[in-house]
């Protein structure tokens, strides 16, 4: 089973940065890239956690301000739902934010 202490950290520490962007960064498409990241993480988290449930419930748009919020969210529960069915995955998580992270200059 992968760490998810790694996935945690990354999650949390590219939600802190995107809490201190200004609203021109967010609005050049941090938002939308951040956003994006948390749908994915959701969707992983909800196909674990409900095997054979079809196709994911997708996260809702709650504005620029919250995306922060929304991959932090959406990263914790990807981590207890990891965690719960003694997984892998940690690791390709992390990937994903970090790339994220990348994409949006952080």
């Amino acid at each position: 089973m992968d760490d998810v202490t790694s996935l945690l950290a990354a999650v949390d520490a590219f939600a802190d940065r995107l809490r201190a962007l200004p609203q021109s960064r967010l609005s050049r498409g941090a938002a939308a890239e951040a956003l994006s990241l948390a749908r994915e993480l959701a969707a992983r988290a909800q196909r674990i956690e409900e095997p054979g449930a079809g196709v994911p419930r997708e996260m809702p748009e709650a504005g620029m301000f919250a995306v922060a919020d929304q991959v932090a969210v959406a990263g914790h529960d990807l981590a207890e739902a990891l965690t719960a069915s003694g997984g892998e995955g940690a690791g390709e998580a992390v990937a994903l934010v970090e790339a994220a992270a990348r994409r949006c200059g952080l």
